[in-house]
């Protein structure tokens, strides 16, 4: 039998703050952090609302750039980098992993996906050459929009020095940078690692990009708040937001040897690729259902035997329609009438970084004996008759098991599971 993998530290930076005692709060209260888009100007724009991470000036628990990196640094680096940092020095800390000796830190890995890595740092340059010239971009440029230097700042302020890894699969990036970690250390790679996922793209290449896709909302922008709605019949699309999670995982008996604390165990993953469309899943949900299957049967338990399904719903009407068809084929109708529930609903859709969030919300989930609500479910879709779809408020309840899916751009499906630890 494996040795449990388990989870020691979480970090959260998302529009509904930062941290994870502000974060988990306002989740539970039943909080949005979607807002009128003021990143850029946007009159005229189909889409005018996003998931902005607040800063320090508007919020108490806000972002403070200055306290993720060096004033310098923040320069250097694009803003997916810097909240990747915020959010990784929150979850080591709670881990309490501060290695000193070589040995330990060779045996560290850091995994960090992003959907789409520095688009805006992309986008600036391309300005800077069309009105000043390419001699004016900075050396600095390259490396501020590099997917995986979110994983390398990581590695270079932390000193960890074992394997490192960047997925950008799209919205399943984070979820399978867990997925790869934990594989890192079941193989023998590493004995502990930090891993999630980063996002920071809210910016007129994304929105405008997305819009034209017709993978945004338009129909609540005077309504912000009501914009992010997976599961309800009036769902037009998903709010683009932003923000990064990180988790510390690792074996559970180099845990107990350090006296660290476990707060849940990574007990399952699965990931599958649908082959199928470039944008949209299987209608049946056939692959997202055999990635499930797969982090179940690593976990060694039934269907049965989950508490909590924490959904990718992102308010799309083709996805969460596959999702429900997804759920039904694995739990039977109805889901089983396990809870089923969407924190994209209150965080919005954070591209590469919400199957790290929604992990961070799993563990929360079972560590406060507290099921998150789902905001803006007034009217059920019709595919979605006999679900539970924890549309009353956050709910107390003892589950032993939960799993969290991510679906991405191109086909790939990741699921996870965390199950208690007593």
């Amino acid at each position: 039998m494996q040795e449990p993998i388990v989870v020691t530290g979480l970090g959260a930076v998302s529009p509904l703050g930062i941290g994870i005692p502000a974060v988990w709060s306002r989740l539970v209260a039943g909080r949005s952090g979607i807002r009128a888009n003021g990143r850029f100007d946007v009159e005229g724009w189909k889409c005018r609302v996003a998931g902005l991470v607040p800063s320090i000036k508007e919020d108490a628990e806000g972002f403070d750039p200055e306290t993720a990196m060096e004033s310098r640094d923040l320069r250097r680096n694009d803003l997916f980098i810097q909240y990747a940092m915020a959010a990784a020095q929150e979850a080591v800390n709670q881990a309490g992993w501060h290695p000193k000796r070589r040995e330990e830190r060779a045996r560290t890995a850091t995994v960090i996906g992003t959907g789409v890595g520095g688009v805006p740092a992309i986008t600036a340059a391309n300005e800077t050459i069309r009105l000043s010239g390419v001699r004016r971009l900075s050396p600095f440029v390259v490396p501020s929009f590099l997917p995986n230097l979110a994983a390398g700042q990581a590695s270079i302020r932390f000193g960890f020095n074992g394997p490192a890894g960047a997925p950008t699969t799209a919205c399943a990036a984070s979820a399978q940078a867990i997925g790869d970690a934990m594989r890192m250390i079941r193989s023998g790679e590493a004995d502990i690692a930090l891993c999630g996922g980063t996002e920071a793209c809210v910016d007129p290449v994304a929105i405008g990009g997305f819009t034209a896709a017709r993978a945004l909302t338009f129909g609540f922008n005077d309504e912000p708040q009501r914009a992010s709605r997976p599961f309800d019949r009036d769902h037009d699309g998903f709010v683009l937001s932003e923000g990064a999670a990180m988790l510390v995982i690792e074996r559970l008996s180099h845990a107990e040897r350090r006296g660290a604390r476990p707060l849940a165990i990574l007990s399952g993953y699965g990931t599958t690729t649908d082959a199928h469309h470039v944008t949209a899943g299987w209608p049946d949900g056939r692959e997202a259902a055999r990635a499930m299957e797969i982090a179940l049967s690593m976990a060694g338990i039934e269907p049965a035997q989950v508490g909590y399904v924490n959904a990718h719903a992102t308010s799309t009407p083709v996805g969460d329609a596959a999702e429900l068809a997804a759920l039904t084929t694995l739990f039977g109708p109805g889901g089983g009438r396990i809870p089923v529930g969407s924190t994209k609903s209150a965080t919005g859709h954070m591209l590469g970084a919400a199957g790290a969030i929604e992990a961070v919300f799993a563990v929360l989930a079972l560590r406060n004996r507290t099921l998150p609500p789902s905001l803006n479910i007034d009217h059920p879709m019709p595919e979605a008759e006999g679900f539970d779809l924890l549309s009353e408020g956050a709910r107390p309840a003892e589950v032993d098991h939960v799993l969290s899916n991510a679906f991405g751009f191109g086909g790939v499906n990741a699921a996870l599971v965390f199950s208690r630890y007593d």
